[in-house]
């Protein structure tokens, strides 16, 4: 059981995952940063000097009564708050981690369209049918004239 768990973990899209949720999680936070730090002071200053994470709605007053300067002043005074300053922030984020996820997705599959193979070279006789194609499944490369993908196993046109 131990041998087969190494060759699980140890498979080629397994890895890959781990590298890409790593990466995006190092992503994520340098967008966050983007967000929280560079985009939305100056807008929160054109908005009247509130710093949009401070934007919030008391529900029940804490002690002290509020005004609250931030949400962690709220919360410390045991206030019940939405804290929709802090959700604007996020959901500013997440459209620019897709973006920019969108921008590297649509590079590489720029690349990939221009390259024929994986020597590089693109095929100067447009009639000549490619030695490999990719799996719509796995993603794999796959001889042409395979009917089945040897990765994923799965039929292929």
């Amino acid at each position: 059981m131990l041998k087969d768990f190494k060759k699980f973990i140890l498979r080629g899209n397994l890895v890959d995952l781990a590298i890409g949720f790593t990466v995006g999680a190092a992503f994520s936070t340098v967008a966050k940063s983007l967000v929280n730090d560079i985009i939305m002071p100056p807008i929160g200053y054109i908005l009247g000097g509130n710093d949009f994470s401070s934007l919030m709605f008391v529900l029940k007053q804490g002690n002290p009564p509020s005004p609250y300067v931030s949400a962690a002043d709220a919360q410390a005074a045991g206030a019940i708050s939405v804290n929709y300053g802090r959700f604007i922030n996020n959901v500013l984020s997440l459209v620019l981690v897709g973006f920019a996820m969108f921008l590297v997705i649509k590079a590489f599959n720029r690349l990939e369209d221009q390259l024929e193979d994986f020597s590089g070279k693109k095929s100067k006789n447009k009639t000549e049918k490619p030695v490999n194609k990719k799996c719509p499944f796995c993603l794999n490369s796959v001889a042409y004239k395979a009917t089945r993908c040897p990765h994923c196993t799965s039929k292929l046109k």
